[in-house]
């Protein structure tokens, strides 16, 4: 817990006693790394794996994140997004990835939003999947263009409808008076709509990342982990395998 800003470990301010006695006997917030004896507990209970295969990213990330999906507790699809603003300062947040194809990583969101703003300046992102359950990650680094509107059309149109009523009520990054406010929006929405076909807005649609960089990490015993990059070159592929 934060005591202040820039604030020293409890343990070290020997000046207040009742405090550093507390903070030595408090379970740690962080957890202390892995022993010997943890990790030779590790590599004496698991069944070495094969070298990561030397084939088509897109492939393997799909073979991972099937799974993913039989493992993960919850949103097995999710990603954090990497873009930058307009002083370069990076800026990241959790999304959901909705289809994955040869042509790259697809994701939607209100065009309007910090993300978009920050896409439209700079069209440049990075991914990064994490398989807490799988002790697995997969980071991807590319040009992102925006998807079809056929494509915009066809995923807005299977949204549930209080999903497509959101997409319209939220201004999205924008500053909220009150949490009434966004619920009377949405009311708003339903009214104006009626029993029809929500319409997509005009604001919300999909970006597409275009894989220049794809790296498959998978934890090994003693933070020995491997490393395997693909980077593209032209239409196809070349792979290295990168120290932990």
């Amino acid at each position: 817990m934060s005591r202040g800003r820039c604030a020293r470990p409890a343990i070290l301010v020997k000046r207040d006693p009742p405090l550093y006695i507390q903070a030595m006997t408090d379970a740690p917030l962080i957890p202390a790394s892995p022993s010997e004896d943890d990790y030779v507990r590790q590599v004496t209970e698991a069944t070495p794996p094969p070298l990561l295969p030397e084939g088509d990213p897109i492939h393997l990330f799909e073979e991972w994140l099937a799974e993913a999906g039989k493992g993960e507790p919850n949103d097995y699809n999710a990603m954090a997004l990497s873009t930058v603003d307009a002083d370069g300062l990076p800026d990241s947040r959790m999304v959901l990835l909705k289809s994955v194809d040869a042509c790259g990583f697809v994701f939607y969101t209100n065009t309007q939003s910090a993300k978009g703003v920050e896409l439209g300046g700079q069209p440049k992102a990075a991914l990064l999947f994490h398989w807490k359950s799988l002790r697995r990650q997969v980071r991807v680094r590319g040009v992102v263009e925006p998807v079809t509107e056929a494509e915009a059309d066809a995923y807005f149109a299977s949204r549930a409808r209080h999903s497509q009523l959101g997409a319209w009520a939220s201004d999205q990054s924008r500053p909220l008076p009150d949490r009434l406010a966004l619920e009377r929006r949405v009311a708003e929405m339903a009214l104006k709509f009626g029993l029809g076909k929500v319409p997509r807005p005009p604001h919300w649609s999909g970006y597409r990342v275009v894989p220049q960089v794809i790296e498959f990490w998978r934890d090994r015993p003693f933070r020995l982990h491997e490393r395997l990059v693909y980077d593209r070159v032209g239409d196809g592929w070349e792979t290295k395998r990168l120290f932990p």
